[in-house]
């Protein structure tokens, strides 16, 4: 297997098992807290926040665990002066990876929960404040990430990138998805963690927009790099 082929391979495996977290723990949060929306979305937070921590941790010597198109993105235009970071090729490869990865993952896990392969969610998630909510979380993300890399601190990005995801849940409207792959992969799941395919393209626009803004704030806070995404 060439080295792009388990890059691509480790991203696809991590996306698809991060959205088989994120949505496996919220079904199994829904059918075993009834009633209790704010139990569900701790236990789902917690699931996700653990769960994340874990796979950065498994993929991340491989691909570097983006998991996510803006990371890939943000990596890639960084590293357009230098020659660092991914290559148009890779970028393009690492997206669809991620983005089959999140289609996958959410199929896991209906399946694991005795529900059809694919239920289209019903869950409309629409309007200005929760477009907000996912920029500020995406920029959140991003300025978090580049901040580490930028201060040689890439080790700690496992836990740091899980406890910012698991609080991100509670402190924005959206639930942070805050992740373009991760929107389209929840599509496919018609249950707690869900989105309705009409509200993706806001989600996914509000997304780009923070990691600019992320990016932009990363930049000016540690304007001097001590290593590469």
């Amino acid at each position: 297997m060439s080295p792009l082929a388990r890059r691509a391979t480790a991203e696809f495996a991590g996306t698809g098992l991060l959205v088989t977290v994120v949505v496996g723990s919220g079904i199994a949060a829904a059918r075993l807290s009834p009633g209790d929306v704010g139990l569900q979305l701790a236990e789902n937070a917690a699931a996700t926040a653990a769960g994340l921590a874990v796979i950065i941790l498994m993929v991340g010597p491989v691909s570097g665990a983006h998991l996510n198109p803006v990371v890939s993105l943000v990596d890639w235009a960084l590293g357009r002066r230098d020659g660092t970071g991914l290559s148009s090729v890779t970028l393009g490869v690492y997206a669809l990876a991620q983005t089959t990865g999140a289609v996958g993952g959410a199929v896991l896990a209906n399946l694991m929960f005795d529900l059809p392969a694919v239920t289209v969610s019903t869950t409309v998630r629409s309007g200005p404040s929760l477009w907000l909510a996912e920029a500020v979380a995406t920029a959140g993300l991003i300025a978090l990430i580049l901040s580490l890399v930028r201060t040689g601190r890439a080790h700690l990005a496992a836990p740091a990138v899980g406890a910012y995801i698991g609080s991100a849940y509670w402190f924005t409207s959206s639930t942070s998805f805050a992740n373009p792959a991760v929107t389209v992969g929840r599509v496919f799941s018609d249950t707690f963690a869900g989105i309705a395919p009409g509200s993706v393209a806001p989600f996914v626009a509000a997304q780009f927009a923070g990691a600019v803004a992320g990016a932009g704030l990363a930049l000016v806070l540690h304007p001097a790099s001590k290593e590469s995404v």
